[in-house]
């Protein structure tokens, strides 16, 4: 019989799920890992409204997407373009960028399917006499192990071609010249952290579906049994 089984802890845990698959999912889609140096305005490049030149830009790039402005013939008008610089996985800017997408892929792939998890954690705790909140911990604490090793390789690819036409001449492995970090990346660290964190709430997830308030619930015909 199927019990469903809400307390604080697991709540919490099944929350806190959802919201760093989404966060670690949002960041490596990002192209605002990097913000690169300031681009001067063109002498063309006139703002319509009020006929002053536009502010210098800043283009971003991300560990496969960029962000620029382009120019358009008529009126001189400025638009930012987003999107994908690498149209398949050899042609991202750098071996290390491509290590990092592979870890940060299968730490977020893991985080996605322990989101998943965690909402039928409501009312399946265990398969195969093993508890699902410790498997999905578990599992969580990979997936952040993963995603560390991506963000240490990250910084490593900054001396590729592609980073220094952003970020001038002086950018290196773990130097970022003329560039500055975007919230993607401080978007990531976060996640990781979180993502420790959540394999922590696991555990007391489970201390608590399964305390001895519980076992008298189910024990007195109980399906519903909420302790928040």
């Amino acid at each position: 019989m199927c019990h469903v089984i809400l307390t604080c802890w697991s709540m919490l845990w099944t929350i806190l799920s959802i919201v760093v698959a989404f966060t670690e999912l949002i960041a490596f889609m990002s192209a605002d890992w990097l913000i690169g140096k300031a681009k001067p305005s063109s002498s063309e490049d006139v703002d319509n409204r009020t006929g002053g030149s536009q502010e210098p830009y800043h283009p971003t790039l991300g560990i496969y997407g960029r962000c620029t402005r382009i120019s358009h013939m008529q009126l001189s008008r400025r638009d930012t373009l987003c999107g994908p610089y690498a149209e398949n996985f050899n042609e991202i800017a750098s071996g290390f960028w491509q290590a990092t997408a592979v870890f940060l892929a299968l730490g977020i792939m893991i985080l996605c399917t322990m989101a998943f998890v965690s909402v039928f954690t409501m009312c399946v705790q265990s398969i195969m006499k093993k508890s699902i909140f410790n498997v999905c911990g578990l599992l969580q604490g990979i997936a952040g192990l993963f995603l560390i090793l991506g963000l240490i390789l990250y910084p490593a690819g900054w001396g590729c071609q592609k980073v220094t036409s952003y970020c001038g001449p002086y950018a290196s492995a773990y130097k970022l010249g003329d560039c500055s970090l975007g919230w993607a990346f401080y978007t990531a660290i976060g996640g990781t952290i979180l993502t420790f964190i959540c394999a922590v709430f696991s555990a007391q997830a489970e201390i608590a579906t399964s305390s001895d308030q519980v076992e008298e619930e189910i024990e007195e015909g109980k399906n519903l049994i909420c302790l928040l």
